[in-house]
């Protein structure tokens, strides 16, 4: 998958990141994938595609939506989803499709995991834009509040919308165990993980982001505990607001780069 530059994208990523409330801090991040394949994903498509005699276009299963699992959020009916609440095809989609799916986590999270192995049940189809759009902003809202309402809301989903025409778009989440999530660390509050695909462009935004307590970060760390409470200590008000991604990284993953396969 081929990262496309937005610079409207890169500032929405970076204010996302500086969301500081108390003991909470986000970390979100948002990107564009060309989905037309080249060179290795060229090649490791057509390998997968000729395994088993299997077809692109073979359906594979899904979870459900998460809409199923979080009602509240949803501003659907039961009726547009069908008599029983889902209708099969809300659960398949086609092997080239996770295929996308898969790819575009592997290139948002490299080089720390490789998720070629990722199995199609880990993904769900969502019903609508604004469904998700609900989602995200209920989970915003949750930690920082008229912080992310005044600053950041808008622009957010103005850029979303100007890269992909999320109205066209069909969109699936990553939901995957605890063992398998890049985010399974404790002291996360929430994470999503959800792709826009837009057929008409071959285009996949990717919109990630979790919710963490900096207190129990800290806590957790078995070698630089002590260290990085009195790094946190000698922020001053101004730095606290700025905790970086720099830090987190170093704290969290800075003790093993090796690959996790998912």
């Amino acid at each position: 998958m081929k990262l496309l530059e937005n610079p409207k994208l890169e500032a929405i990523s970076e204010a996302l990141s500086s969301l500081a409330v108390g003991d909470c801090k986000i970390f979100g991040k948002i990107e564009s994938y060309s989905c037309k394949m080249a060179g290795q994903d060229k090649r490791l498509f057509k390998m997968l595609s000729s395994e088993n005699g299997q077809s692109p276009d073979d359906l594979q299963a899904l979870s459900p939506s998460q809409s199923q699992l979080a009602p509240s959020h949803s501003p659907l009916k039961m009726g547009q989803y069908g008599a029983d609440g889902g209708s099969p095809l809300s659960y398949t989609c086609s092997r080239k499709m996770i295929f996308y799916l898969k790819s575009t986590l592997t290139a948002a999270f490299h080089p720390d995991y490789d998720f070629s192995d990722t199995k199609s049940d880990e993904f769900s189809r969502e019903p609508s834009f604004q469904w998700t759009m609900s989602s995200v902003d209920s989970n915003m809202f949750s930690v920082a509040g008229e912080l992310y309402g005044s600053q950041i809301r808008s622009q957010l989903w103005m850029a979303i919308s100007e890269e992909i025409l999320p109205q066209e778009c069909e969109i699936y989440s990553y939901n995957p165990d605890l063992e398998s999530d890049p985010y399974g660390e404790q002291g996360i509050l929430w994470s999503f993980n959800y792709f826009f695909y837009n057929k008409k462009l071959k285009r996949i935004l990717f919109f990630t982001c979790r919710a963490a307590s900096k207190s129990s970060l800290v806590a957790m760390d078995s070698g630089l505990g002590s260290d990085m409470v009195d790094v946190l200590d000698s922020f001053s008000e101004d730095e606290e607001y700025g905790y970086t991604d720099d830090d987190y990284t170093a704290h969290n993953t800075g003790h093993s780069r090796e690959t996790r396969v998912l």
